[in-house]
């Protein structure tokens, strides 16, 4: 459905994701399927940058990111350990070109962020969440022992509608900036 159509329902926010490549996804997305509790897992393996704009940025938005990806070359990044969540364990990722692209989204829509997006977040893949916290300190020690650091580059940005159980996808841009540019 289409987020401007009028309906019942409030129109859904957009979300903003940094898309991962293939192999990563793959496996990331392997490792969530194989410890996010059973019923809990409607999401594939993702990186959010923005939890939340506003409906009335539908036009703007897609705008703003196919611009941005194609400025940009894709960013390094390196998968380098897990994170505890609490009740939950993700892969932590570092990577400060995707922090700056970020910046510059924030920037651009500076005054419409909401409070939860104004701080820059800590970059990572959920693949446990919603346990207890000894189930998620057991994951993290587990993974810890066995993963090795991983490095990448991001495939491109990614825009999905949320529908609270899961999202609808809005749009992706690959980035394609000229290297070392």
């Amino acid at each position: 459905m289409d987020p401007a159509s009028p309906s019942r329902t409030p129109p859904a926010p957009f979300i903003v994701t940094a898309e991962l490549p293939g192999d990563v996804f793959a496996w990331a997305d392997a490792l969530r399927r194989v410890h996010f509790p059973r019923g809990r897992n409607k999401l594939k393996a993702h990186v959010t940058l923005f939890h939340s704009f506003a409906p009335s940025l539908r036009t703007e938005l897609p705008r703003v990111l196919a611009r941005i990806a194609g400025e940009h070359s894709p960013p390094s990044a390196r998968i380098d350990g897990t994170m505890d969540l609490g009740r939950g364990t993700a892969l932590a990722i570092v990577s400060p070109a995707m922090l700056a692209i970020r910046a510059e989204i924030a920037g651009h829509f500076h005054g419409a962020l909401t409070a939860q997006d104004l701080h820059e977040p800590r970059l990572h893949i959920t693949v446990q969440n919603k346990v207890s916290p000894e189930a998620a300190r057991a994951l993290q020690r587990s993974l810890g022992s066995q993963l090795q650091r991983r490095d990448f580059a991001f495939a491109g940005l990614g825009l999905h509608l949320y529908r609270e159980t899961h999202w609808d996808e809005a749009g992706q841009w690959r980035f394609r900036g000229k290297q070392g540019a």
